[in-house]
């Protein structure tokens, strides 16, 4: 592949990644009061099926800083959508379990999260004779 190959898929995958966040910011917050990133928290708490979380491993799993995962955390709680535990084993580890309310806003926001994603990334038919 060329170097111009190269550049050119990358600025392709920026272009899909900066069309695709616009769209699921504006829906998500329009529609279910929820930013992109705290619709991927929760979403990655119920797929996962487990009771609760590290904020670590939640940070992994969405791709932020600890820091930033913390303080999204912080708004996803004072929401009433997820709370945060105590480690018994270890007084330092903090856990993140989402809510009944977080589960149910997580429902309610995924037909809006996946029609954004099959808008953007579902094949258009081509017009005839092309």
């Amino acid at each position: 592949m060329s170097e111009r190959s190269v550049v050119h898929a990358w600025r392709d995958v920026l272009a899909k990644h900066a069309v695709t966040s616009c769209a699921l910011e504006r829906e998500l917050s329009e529609h279910h009061q929820l930013g992109m990133s705290e619709f991927e928290v929760l979403e990655r708490m119920v797929e996962g099926g487990q009771d609760k979380y590290r904020v670590q491993e939640v940070a992994d799993a969405v791709h932020l800083s600890q820091s930033a995962c913390s303080r999204l955390i912080a708004r996803l709680e004072k929401a009433g959508l997820v709370c945060r535990g105590m480690c018994e084993a270890d007084r330092r580890g903090v856990f993140v379990l989402i809510t009944d309310e977080g589960r149910a806003r997580h429902a309610a926001a995924l037909a809006t999260h996946r029609a954004v994603l099959e808008s953007v990334f579902a094949p258009r038919p081509q017009p005839a004779g092309i």
